[in-house]
């Protein structure tokens, strides 16, 4: 079984301590093989130290986790990020969706989703807390009162619109036709239906429109 080299960094040593001993326990294929107390740590671990998936806290003190999410993304856009953060508003997940990572945890459930956002954002797909969306559709619900509401954004399907809240949640192809009862071939039809629908190619991107369109499962 492959490891997945992961590099850790947060100002609280109990924080990163945490996430090791839950990786220990529930991902033994998931290996921290670095450690940072800033992100100007993590610029000099990532010149030395190969690196599958970056976990980054989103407060550090010298060089902020989005301002080092952005300087790694310059010298390598390949590299995976997730950002670790307290904050679960509309705006901030929508900045650090921007800087490009593909991946953000709340950390009051950081225990619990640590494991399945590293394998999400190894394997090229994007995470997001579950709790995130109900913020964000709490926030939109808010909206809805004041602006008049998009049936279907894009000439979506309604089909459509439930597979694209799979994908930000961080559901592969195979996932979805199983929870959707339908063929992976089917799922590949979807999915290139929404990108020349929609004129995006890339999962990121996909992420951003999902939230800034208002779609919600239904």
């Amino acid at each position: 079984m492959p490891i997945i080299k992961v590099l850790l960094a947060d100002d609280h040593a109990l924080v990163i301590e945490g996430i090791k001993a839950v990786l220990e326990k529930k991902a033994p294929d998931i290996q921290v093989i670095g450690e940072a107390a800033n992100g100007n740590q993590v610029l000099e671990l990532a010149k030395k130290t190969p690196v599958d998936v970056y976990v980054l806290d989103i407060s550090m003190p010298m060089l902020n986790g989005l301002e080092t999410a952005a300087r790694l993304l310059r010298k390598d856009k390949k590299r995976k990020i997730i950002i670790l953060s307290m904050y679960d508003d509309r705006a901030t997940i929508e900045k650090a969706l921007r800087v490009g990572v593909r991946g953000y945890l709340i950390k009051e459930s950081v225990t619990e989703d640590i494991a399945r956002a590293v394998y999400a954002v190894h394997r090229g797909n994007s995470y997001l807390s579950p709790s995130i969306s109900d913020s964000l559709i709490n926030n939109m619900l808010d909206e809805s009162r004041k602006t008049p509401k998009m049936s279907s954004p894009g000439g979506l399907t309604s089909r459509e619109m439930e597979i694209i809240q799979l994908i930000a949640e961080g559901w592969g192809n195979k996932q979805i036709a199983y929870k959707l009862k339908i063929s992976k071939n089917t799922v590949h039809v979807h999915r290139h239906n929404i990108a020349v629908k929609l004129d995006i190619h890339k999962q990121t991107e996909l992420v951003r429109y999902a939230i800034k369109a208002g779609i919600i499962k239904l």
